[in-house]
């Protein structure tokens, strides 16, 4: 048997992508494992869903450092701490910085509700209906340093509907996420991507 992927996840808030890997992990579609979780936010109920599946958690609040540099220290403390092969941003509320990029490039990958290259940044959904698309979808990218601009690795796609709203569009789209996140995360497990792989074919 091969070893498990060792997987942490980081959020800031519900955690619905977080509950379908977990999920995905304990019916063994994907061969990981989610070792831990970390939050930016106290209140994040994602910490109830880690509760719930007997998943250690942290938090690494920003607002509980004077600096920075004090913050990126303590969350690349606590995600070496537990040993992953992969790091998951998923609902991550905070740009992190070059420190914490360099440190795991190649290893940390985040999910983002676009079409990238097409709308990185907040409100893709009023974005994309604004624009008069006829699609939208998320894509799942390694994270650089450039904001949702990392080498892409999958993407999943829906129509955009006449009656559409950002609140309809958004609710549609999260359920593709919720089987494109562990299906790549699967792959990863696999061995089917590497960093290098994906770069050497990025313009």
């Amino acid at each position: 048997m091969i070893n498990k992927l060792r997987i942490v996840v980081l959020f800031s808030g519900n955690g619905s992508n977080l509950q379908a890997i977990i999920d995905a992990c304990q019916q063994h579609k994907i061969n990981a494992q989610v070792v831990a979780v970390i939050s930016s936010n106290p209140n994040a109920f994602g910490l109830k869903r880690a509760e719930n599946a007997q998943i250690p958690s942290a938090i690494v609040d920003p607002k509980q450092f004077t600096t920075t540099a004090d913050h990126d220290s303590a969350l690349i403390k606590t995600i070496d701490s537990y040993h992953p092969d992969l790091i998951v941003l998923a609902g991550y509320m905070r740009i992190l910085s070059q420190d914490v990029v360099a440190h795991y490039l190649g290893k940390m990958i985040n999910i983002h509700p676009s079409l990238l290259p097409k709308y990185p940044g907040l409100h893709t959904y009023e974005k994309a209906i604004a624009a008069g698309d006829k699609e939208h979808g998320s894509s799942v990218h390694f994270v650089t340093n450039v904001l949702d601009g990392g080498p892409l690795i999958a993407q999943s796609r829906l129509a955009i509907l006449p009656d559409d709203t950002p609140e309809s569009l958004a609710a549609r789209n999260l359920v593709l996420e919720h089987e494109l996140y562990p299906r790549v995360i699967g792959w990863f497990a696999e061995g089917k991507v590497k960093f290098e792989n994906i770069k050497s074919q990025t313009p």
